[in-house]
């Protein structure tokens, strides 16, 4: 159901049944690795080249959701993904090895929680009883396409971000298949392309932090709520330059958040052991640690209510070479344990 101008609202509660989330080495070493369910020690994977290795994480992600809920892929009737890589070739190749019927989404950093607003919208308006969904990049094959490859050893400024090598899925059901409470999905808030004239492609997390903040707005003007509904609000890879933007953004716009309500997915997932800049970025980002982490801390008791907001940067290495600046979109999702 619409509710506002841009906000659904999902009556009957789409529950995440189970969850698969897989990372490399990197990020075992990080903060969150005991959410993990499965690490690789190197980038590459048993495979050729790191896009193949994308592909794997995919694979693996989704197979280890399955499994934790006892479904074959033929109970599955779609599956929801994208990447970072031209033409989101790892997730259309892991679909091919699947087999099941495909949407293939883009929305950089931001296609975890557009992929989840689909498939609950999906389950709950009964166009499907099972969807897979997720998001996954992988630092290296990242590294090469935007920037430089990670051989080349160049050095990143300070508001640099680095790329999660990492893939979370979730299998979305129907709510009343299940009688205990579990995470389940309630609403989602659409986001809105936004470009502030930033061009600088190692400061994702400022050039992001106004699409966070005019999704979350909305999100709250939609519902008629205000930050004190969830005990947890956090946004996807804004990282400690762009959280600090949205953090200022929102006070000057009225909105009081206490700073351990307000967090960031790329200021959770690594150590501050790691030399990783401002923090994490990808859309493996929030898919791990909202699929892996958070999800636990809820099942825990820590959260009753919580908003994932993930952002993306809509650039390309052709815009970027052609002197556009970076449009940007944030996707909210909220998620009660019910």
């Amino acid at each position: 159901m619409l509710k506002g101008l841009r906000s659904w609202v999902f009556p009957a509660h789409p529950a995440i049944l189970s969850t698969g989330v897989v990372g490399g080495p990197f990020e075992k070493k990080g903060d969150l690795s005991a959410d993990f369910d499965q690490f690789y020690d190197d980038l590459w994977m048993g495979q050729e080249t790191y896009e193949k290795a994308n592909r794997t994480l995919i694979e693996d992600a989704v197979q280890i959701a399955l499994e934790k809920q006892k479904l074959e892929k033929s109970d599955i009737q779609f599956f929801l993904t994208g990447d970072l890589i031209n033409q989101i070739t790892p997730s259309s190749f892991a679909a091919r090895t699947n087999g099941i019927p495909y949407f293939g989404l883009f929305g950089a950093c931001s296609t975890s929680m557009e992929g989840l607003a689909l498939s609950a919208f999906l389950v709950n308006y009964q166009g499907a009883h099972h969807v897979v969904t997720g998001a996954s990049s992988h630092n290296a094959a990242t590294e090469k396409q935007f920037r430089y490859p990670t051989e080349y050893g160049g050095q990143k400024p300070p508001t640099a971000q680095w790329t999660v090598t990492g893939a979370g899925y979730a299998v979305i059901g129907e709510g009343s298949s299940v009688i205990m409470p579990t995470p389940r999905i309630t609403s989602a808030t659409i986001g809105k392309v936004m470009d502030m004239g930033l061009k600088d492609p190692f400061n994702m997390g400022g050039a992001m932090a106004p699409a966070a903040v005019d999704t979350i707005i909305g999100h709250f003007q939609d519902l008629g709520r205000d930050p004190s509904y969830y005990d947890l609000i956090v946004t996807g890879d804004l990282a400690k330059i762009g959280r600090q933007a949205a953090y200022a953004m929102l006070k000057e716009k009225g909105y009081e958040l206490l700073e351990q309500q307000f967090q960031d997915c790329g200021m959770l997932i690594y150590g501050d052991h790691q030399p990783v800049q401002s923090g994490a970025s990808g859309p493996g980002c929030s898919a791990t640690v909202l699929y892996g982490h958070l999800l636990n801390e809820m099942k825990k008791g820590k959260y009753k209510r919580i908003l994932v907001i993930a952002t993306g940067a809509l650039l390309s290495p052709l815009t970027f070479q052609q002197g556009e600046s970076i449009p940007c979109i944030a996707h909210a999702v909220s998620i009660e344990y019910l």
